[in-house]
């Protein structure tokens, strides 16, 4: 027969677990919600050109990828990692953009080369290429504070915008697009697609 003891327990034990799982699920619901925060800001890499870089292609690290290999139109340099809660809120909306045609490179930072590639392989890969920037040194020149992170670069290698957390609907919307559309607009002068970008 059971003692009244093990009873007490077999009846607290699940009680501890489910509580603990509650807790769990609201940690990361309270993650979720501050992931939905992004800015644009000016910052000291915005109408600055690209820093110079020279890293590895992410999916064939014998190459060498360097400023030279960025589009020569506006593109979304986006930076990202697997191991990035708020890249994986963000990435829906990346795909999205790439089914329109925007043009985006990525920059993997500070990850391990096969959890970004799973990642990629199991979300799609929303970049024209990523390189990888394991030791975060590309990501320092920017000015990056976390990620993600995009900044929006000029035919001409010039960051205009900086975002500070994900690319949404609203602020691409808005901010991003009209910049990228009037800096691809050879009709424009400076002023215009200064104004277009918010400078």
């Amino acid at each position: 027969m059971m003692k009244k003891s093990t009873q007490k327990w077999l009846f607290i034990i699940p009680l501890v677990v489910f509580a603990g799982l509650i807790a769990m699920l609201s940690l990361r619901q309270d993650n979720v919600q501050k992931a939905g925060t992004s800015d644009i800001v000016n910052t000291k890499s915005t109408y600055r050109q690209l820093p110079s870089f020279s890293l590895p292609l992410l999916s064939d690290p014998s190459r060498t990828m360097t400023n030279n290999d960025l589009p020569k139109t506006p593109f979304i340099l986006n930076i990202w990692g697997s191991w990035c809660l708020t890249c994986r809120v963000e990435h829906p909306f990346l795909m999205e953009l790439h089914d329109q045609g925007v043009l985006m490179i990525g920059v993997n930072y500070k990850d391990e080369p096969e959890d970004a590639l799973t990642y990629l392989n199991e979300h799609s890969d929303p970049f024209l290429y990523s390189v990888q920037d394991y030791t975060g040194d590309l990501a320092l020149d920017l000015g990056l504070t976390g990620a993600p992170e995009s900044f929006i670069v000029d035919q001409d290698g010039v960051v205009r915008l900086h975002i500070v957390g994900e690319i949404h609907a609203d602020n691409y919307a808005n901010k991003i697009k009209p910049c990228m559309i009037a800096l691809a607009d050879d009709s424009l002068d400076e002023a215009a697609k200064n104004q277009a970008c918010g400078g």
